[in-house]
């Protein structure tokens, strides 16, 4: 075995509507870059970058979904072997903060019969605070993430405002996931999982760092 595969690969799915900022986001964390220049994601994006987590060294394979109807039905094989889940919300957008609701429920209707979706592992990021028409408030996204179970945070991808933070807080409830399930292997063999539609039902890995 290759030396760098013995170090944890850990899958994170980004989603959310199209425009919020995931791709840059991602460039910004991965490749130091930004552009204003809107470029629709065809499909998915994807790109790797290894980091430390509580000094272990972690291999970080994220996926950037695109946020068109077209492509939101990407199937069970693209979702699976996920270790995190990565919402993303453009703070400037309610439409694309009451999207989250949608987001959240195509994630987890993907997800393998035996995965409880109460276990799973939830970062929303709040990106945009850089301009000034805010629309969703920091309390009501809190709040959405405390029925949810979720870890909230909120920055902008152009001033690299808590950019690397959303990243290393996905990575390490990731981590922690993928421990957990490198024990207790799950038989993904027989479809998907029910969902339960009572929001307060759904729970979360609390991540240490």
């Amino acid at each position: 075995m290759k030396p760098e595969w013995r170090k944890p690969h850990l899958k994170v799915i980004m989603m959310g509507n199209s425009g919020v900022g995931k791709s840059s986001l991602m460039n910004r964390f991965v490749n130091h870059r930004f552009t204003n220049l809107f470029r629709a994601t065809i499909g998915t994006d994807f790109l790797t970058k290894e980091i430390s987590v509580d000094g272990r060294s972690v291999v970080l394979h994220i996926w950037d979904t695109a946020g068109t109807e077209r492509f939101q039905s990407l199937g069970t094989a693209f979702f699976r072997a996920s270790h995190c889940c990565l919402l993303v919300f453009d703070v400037t957008s309610t439409a694309s903060f009451h999207a989250l609701d949608t987001w959240l429920h195509e994630f987890l209707s993907q997800q393998d019969k035996n995965l409880s979706p109460t276990d799973f592992p939830l970062v929303v990021v709040g990106n945009k605070t850089d301009l000034q028409n805010r629309q969703v408030s920091i309390e009501e996204a809190q709040r959405w993430c405390r029925v949810a179970g979720a870890q909230y945070i909120e920055g902008s991808a152009k001033d690299d405002v808590n950019v690397e933070k959303s990243f290393h807080q996905a990575a390490c409830v990731a981590l922690q996931y993928f421990e957990v399930n490198e024990a207790n292997p799950v038989d993904d063999s027989d479809g998907p999982i029910q969902i339960s539609e009572n929001p307060s039902e759904i729970r979360r890995v609390k991540c240490q760092c």
